[in-house]
């Protein structure tokens, strides 16, 4: 049992302040103004009685009023910083509403006169700071609940099988944060969301609300967790990424385009639709993969990320001479629609012979091999929809990649939009048509996918897979000198 100042706290009260700090300054509006009264009553030494008195003169109704501004965490917080704030910061009405906000009964049902009666009853009856241990014990329980179903983990993916479930459990949403050159923001309801094996596809169309290209500074993205809508000041925000746009000088990668819109890569997560011939922008779409998307979309800050933990390097006591060994991958191609493609591929493996230009190489799928050839199930394509518009870009797909090491765990996840582009010669004598590749890198990771087109089928085929992981990536992770 810790104590401050007199007071004595619970474990489950500890457990909640550890990300206090962060989450006050969600609150920052409403925190100032109670820091204000603190600091005029230093300022003024020579009449401190005048500024206690003001102080103490301050309704409580008045204070209690400020303090619901605050979120559980920051309420927690501001309650340790004297006796005054202790007293109203256990106040019940604060923390019932809190808790009727997020674990009460039919949430969306607006409350009839007389269960608001029967709550004002119990609210009086209970001893201070009653509701605040309801609701704290009722959030450590449904962490642990939450928790529990992301340790359910699939034998296909190497990720959590329930993160889909979880997020529609606890409400969470996402929403666009748009900052335009002259300081002013606009923050934009999510259009059209769809989820997929091992990713999530989110979209916010345009309708005359996004700025001119040229015209945006920032891209905000946060996870937001919404209450019962009686109490929407609760919802809780937490900021997943944060985008500062390119110079005019350097051009954005244009990956595809139609007759109407024309697609720009700012990141590799990140495709910004802008119709043709002009600058203003039609939606603007974010791919995400599903490794710890839950925790980045619920336990980060307004304005701060969710921060991984450090995790210890895993202790490989296998010969290095070895090389390589016990890798999976689970990839899926996949459109705004549909899945294309998507397979497990196990037990990858590079001597350390074969390491070569600072690139460990680990074949998936051999184009020597034809049993190992996948066929897609539709068109290279990326379908787009805008109010009344819609349309597809040829030759584009978004790709989830999950590479796990030799302990399941995952070591490498991507998801992002890729193009397909037409090869100069055929890689393959054994098939009769266009050949195509997809090239994906970034710092750590070569990814090079090879398709042929079967006219006669109508139907893509998938000849060749192999990935190129970079050496100080490998030698970082598991603290090896290869």
């Amino acid at each position: 049992m810790a104590t401050r100042r007199g007071q004595s706290f619970t474990p489950v009260e500890m457990t909640l302040n550890k990300n206090a700090v962060k989450q006050m300054a969600a609150s920052k509006a409403a925190v100032s103004r109670l820091r204000a009264v603190r600091t005029s009553k230093r300022a003024d030494k020579s009449s401190p009685a005048s500024t206690h008195n003001f102080m103490e003169s301050l309704p409580h109704e008045i204070l209690i009023k400020i303090l619901s501004y605050l979120d559980a965490s920051a309420l927690f917080s501001v309650s340790q910083i004297n006796k005054l704030f202790y007293q109203l910061g256990n106040d019940n009405a604060l923390w019932m509403k809190r808790y009727m906000a997020e674990f009460g009964k039919n949430k969306k049902q607006k409350t009839s006169d007389m269960d608001d009666v029967v709550l004002k009853m119990e609210e009086q009856d209970q001893a201070a700071g009653h509701w605040k241990w309801c609701y704290l014990t009722t959030v450590v329980a449904r962490d642990t609940k939450w928790k529990r179903l992301l340790g359910s983990i699939s034998c296909h993916t190497g990720l959590p099988s329930q993160t889909k479930q979880v997020l529609r459990n606890w409400c969470v949403t996402w929403e666009l944060t748009i900052t335009d050159k002259s300081g002013h923001e606009s923050t934009l309801e999510l259009s059209w969301s769809q989820f997929f094996e091992t990713s999530l596809t989110l979209c916010w169309c345009g309708g005359g609300y996004l700025p001119d290209y040229e015209q945006i500074s920032t891209l905000q993205l946060h996870g937001v967790q919404r209450n019962a809508l009686r109490f929407p000041g609760l919802n809780k925000r937490s900021l997943m990424a944060k985008v500062d746009m390119p110079p005019l000088t350097v051009r954005a990668q244009v990956i595809g385009q139609d007759r109407l819109v024309q697609l720009k890569l700012l990141q590799p997560r990140i495709i910004i639709g802008v119709w043709r011939d002009q600058s203003s922008v039609a939606f603007i779409m974010f791919t995400l993969h599903f490794h710890r998307l839950v925790e980045r979309s619920i336990q980060g800050c307004c304005i701060w990320p969710y921060e991984e933990p450090v995790v210890k390097p895993p202790f490989d006591d296998i010969d290095p001479e070895y090389g390589l060994h016990g890798y999976k991958l689970h990839i899926v191609l996949h459109d705004t629609v549909c899945e294309l493609m998507s397979g497990s591929f196990s037990n990858l493996s590079c001597p350390r012979a074969q390491i070569s230009d600072g690139l460990i190489q680990l074949t998936a799928i051999s184009r020597t091999n034809r049993s190992q050839h996948t066929p897609l199930t539709g068109r290279v394509s990326l379908p787009w929809r805008c109010e009344a518009l819609q349309g597809a870009i040829e030759n584009c797909c978004i790709m989830s990649l999950t590479l796990l090491d030799e302990f399941r765990k995952p070591f490498r996840c991507v998801s992002c939009p890729v193009v397909m582009k037409p090869e100069k010669s055929p890689v393959s004598y054994d098939y009769y048509g266009e050949h195509f590749l997809i090239f994906y890198q970034d710092s750590d990771i070569q990814v090079k996918i090879q398709l042929v087109w079967m006219e006669e089928h109508k139907q893509f085929i998938l000849i060749s897979l192999v990935l190129y992981l970079s050496v100080c990536a490998v030698n970082t992770y598991f603290c090896r000198n290869y």
